[in-house]
């Protein structure tokens, strides 16, 4: 990937991939990845061994978007309706343990409360 501009955004793509050469998601244990946008965020729970993106929830949902509505916006509460949202999906498709991938942001902010949300609403990691 030569995609590396001299910006915040190259500059994430590369602590990304940094990360994930350490980092995969197997079968029996996907990989919680998370993507934030200045408006959204997104989780997608990835298998790489077999390239597949096994359950996905992000806040351009319709009923995340509700929740936005009613709590002003908030973007840390939208992000915590994700991170709940994703992981009662992982839990429909049997899925309990997941390795997360913070995406090259700092565990910190919206990324930190989507995971909690995720961990509280039962998936492990």
């Amino acid at each position: 990937m030569a995609h590396h501009m001299n910006n915040a955004s190259g500059a994430r793509v590369l602590r990304h991939e940094r990360l994930r050469k350490k980092l995969s998601g197997t079968t029996e244990r996907p990989r919680l990845c998370v993507f934030r946008s200045l408006k959204n965020i997104y989780a997608q729970i990835i298998d790489d061994e077999n390239g597949k993106t096994l359950v996905s929830a992000s806040s351009l949902e319709p009923d995340v978007q509700a929740v936005g509505k009613t709590l002003d916006k908030n973007k840390k509460d939208v992000a915590k309706a994700v991170g709940a949202l994703v992981a009662q999906r992982a839990t429909s498709a049997g899925i309990s343990t997941v390795v997360f991938d913070r995406g090259g942001y700092q565990y910190h902010g919206r990324v930190q409360v989507l995971a909690d949300a995720a961990r509280e609403r039962g998936l492990r990691f």
